[in-house]
């Protein structure tokens, strides 16, 4: 493959290469690169971590016998393991070799959007969400369905036969599967009482309710039967608009912002025939058309892409975890903590005044030591703005130790044009071509800031 093409593939299925990646795939076919790729991700990791000293919040016994203040404490132990959970995922995006599933595991996140502060919950959804990444999506929806975090955050517990809640049966239909205008309100109303009696233990496995389950007739779809859950979703993706809504998403998140018709109804006839999430990815990297010029750094990266992929290159150690959610926070995108169901809006929504200017420093602040000139604010959960309601100051520095073995190792050789090219992948304009110029006779890691500086760096 070429270089562009395999720095192009790389960029959407991971966070970009190492130039010692780039040599050994440099004279490999299209056809085996890809399969390599997929291979790397087809065993599934579960990304955990100690959760020993929380085992009472999973006990149903020992919570409901607890004390007032012995359970917010141990609820506010549990909102600090989600911000660990947070780092947690990041370092996993930044140094996992399954560059594949994980960058799927973020793209499914932005879908089936979901947020919580029970970590048992919380860590069990996100792999969930890796386990099903590179699946069926058939048995993926019906793996969220019964998900506890899921059934919290859009009341599907609260969800009866004799009140049914219709807020999980109707962002299934208009955020997760077919999208507005595709369905009935009356489609909405029926597909709630299927999820009526839909629970969960502690731990979050799942059970139905019976005696709160509704098991009359239900017309859904044009289709009336005496319908569950798993009938109600088994239905919906009988609808080619399924194939079409997902595949929708995936094209604008791993090709280009703006989507193709043509290439849309080629990847919805695919995708219908059996929900083949694999099969989906493997026939867009394989296609030439993946690879037009046009494709390539067209789209603007999100703040974790933008994030990992520094971190992929010079791996860092944050001293206080919480500057990492900070970091996040300024940018727009905080893992683990979606605006709303809807999830994060993607390409230009990443981008204003004031991010832009704080993505274009970021470099510096990371790598450089540079302060920061905007005043932090915003939480993730109360406790985050607490943290920094802590002191006036309006320069902060953020204190981190960094692995320059990496770089080193990788990118000391190359010349200047090199490095470059290795990481700019969009065009340049004329301004920023004079502009660089000026920057060739610093020594290579300025150079490298300098370079991640740029706005085309915001481009992938």
């Amino acid at each position: 493959m070429k270089t562009r093409q395999l720095q192009h593939l790389y960029s959407r299925v991971g966070f970009g290469m190492l130039p010692s990646v780039l040599a050994s795939l440099s004279h490999v076919e299209k056809k085996r690169v890809v399969a390599d790729v997929f291979k790397q991700s087809k065993e599934v990791m579960p990304l955990e971590m100690d959760l020993s000293d929380l085992e009472l919040i999973i006990a149903d016994k020992n919570m409901r016998s607890m004390d007032k203040k012995m359970r917010m404490e141990l609820q506010k132990v549990s909102r600090k393991k989600v911000e660990d959970y947070n780092y947690l995922w990041i370092d996993r995006l930044a140094t996992s070799n399954q560059v594949l599933r994980e960058k799927m595991t973020l793209f499914w996140a932005n879908v089936f959007v979901c947020r919580d502060t029970h970590i048992f919950h919380v860590q069990r959804f996100n792999n969930t969400l890796r386990n099903h990444a590179l699946g069926n999506f058939r048995d993926f929806v019906k793996a969220i369905a019964k998900e506890a975090a899921m059934s919290k955050y859009l009341n599907n517990r609260q969800n009866v036969k004799e009140k049914p809640n219709e807020n999980f049966a109707r962002e299934l239909l208009e955020l997760f599967t077919l999208g507005v205008g595709n369905y009935t309100e009356k489609d909405i109303k029926e597909a709630a009482r299927a999820f009526t009696g839909w629970s969960f233990k502690p731990n979050g496995d799942f059970y139905l309710r019976k005696k709160k389950h509704d098991y009359g007739l239900k017309t859904f779809l044009g289709k009336t039967g005496n319908f569950g859950g798993d009938d109600i979703i088994d239905i919906i993706l009988e609808q080619k608009q399924c194939a079409r809504f997902i595949c929708t998403k995936i094209y604008t998140y791993f090709v280009h912002p703006t989507v193709n018709e043509n290439r849309l109804t080629e990847l919805a006839d695919i995708f219908y025939k059996d929900y083949d999430i694999t099969a989906l990815m493997r026939h867009i990297f394989l296609s030439d058309w993946f690879y037009d010029e046009s494709n390539v750094g067209a789209k603007i990266k999100s703040p974790i892409e933008l994030l990992v992929g520094m971190l992929h290159i010079v791996p860092l150690n944050f001293e206080k975890k919480k500057q990492v959610l900070y970091l996040q926070k300024v940018m727009g995108q905080i893992l683990l903590n979606p605006p709303n169901v809807a999830g994060w809006l993607q390409d230009k929504s990443w981008i204003d005044s004031n991010t832009l200017l704080f993505r274009m420093k970021l470099p510096s602040v990371l790598l450089n030591d540079a302060v920061i000139n905007i005043d932090q604010k915003g939480a993730f959960e109360d406790s985050f703005e607490a943290y920094y309601a802590k002191t006036k100051k309006a320069n902060r520095r953020i204190k981190v130790s960094r692995d320059w073995s990496v770089f080193d190792r990788e990118f000391a050789g190359l010349t200047d044009t090199q490095l470059r090219e290795f990481l700019i992948v969009s065009a340049m304009d004329k301004d920023t071509k004079r502009f660089m110029n000026t920057l060739s006779k610093v020594n290579k890691k300025e150079y490298l800031v300098q370079l991640m500086s740029l706005p085309e760096y915001q481009l992938c």
